[in-house]
């Protein structure tokens, strides 16, 4: 049985008409409650669905078809991320064109310190992407930089990618896979080097909005 129920009645003590207080003690089962315990325990452990390891996905040519390609300076966006994880942006020669200062989220600007606003990046690169269609980006990267960084830059290029896409399969009345190669949007960009020049580069972009940026 789940429970027993056991009435116990103590002995009377003396002499009296009184009559004693019976007492009940209740014994409960538990065997069926452990039971369930463990049906249930195997039973999320087979059905819980385990989070994937999340990898980012980056074609890369054969190292045999690697070219060189020549870019004007005027097709050229450069994006710079600093030791300080700050988001630098021009087109051409920067000697010319200072880089400028992606802005930071609202939230940093509490603390000091400097955080990009990934919808200003985002719409930064679709803008000139629009305004340019043959843009081809450099993103340069200082080694003290947090790897964050280059993850965030990677993911708002992917983002572009697949919405442009999207969006262009919608107009055309097509599904994505079924556009055609000059129909489809790809992002075109490089990782370089950061050079002892891109420091002084920085450093004149840095002072032109402020410094202490």
């Amino acid at each position: 049985m789940a429970g027993d129920v056991v009435e116990r009645q103590k002995p009377s003590k003396g002499k009296g008409h009184r009559r004693p207080k019976r007492r009940i003690s209740i014994h409960i089962d538990m065997t069926p409650m452990v039971d369930i315990a463990f049906l249930l325990l195997i039973f999320y452990m087979v059905s819980t669905v385990f989070s994937m390891p999340q990898a980012m996905e980056i074609n890369l040519p054969p190292e045999d078809q690697q070219t060189e390609v020549d870019v004007a300076e005027s097709n050229l966006l450069t994006l710079r991320i600093d030791g300080l994880d700050r988001f630098f942006w021009n087109i051409g020669n920067p000697a010319k064109n200072l880089p400028q200062l992606i802005p930071s989220l609202k939230s940093a600007a509490d603390t000091g310190d400097y955080a990009v606003d990934a919808d200003s990046l985002r719409n930064l690169l679709v803008s000139l992407n629009r305004e340019n269609p043959r843009l081809s980006t450099l993103i340069l990267i200082r080694k003290d930089a947090r790897y964050n960084a280059m993850v965030d830059i990677l993911d708002e290029i992917d983002i572009l990618e697949r919405s442009w896409n999207a969006a262009r399969a919608k107009e055309l009345n097509k599904k994505v896979e079924d556009l055609d190669a000059d129909e489809r949007f790809s992002y075109r960009y490089a990782m370089g080097n950061w050079e002892d020049s891109d420091d002084k580069i920085i450093e004149a972009a840095a002072a032109a909005v402020g410094g202490g940026v």
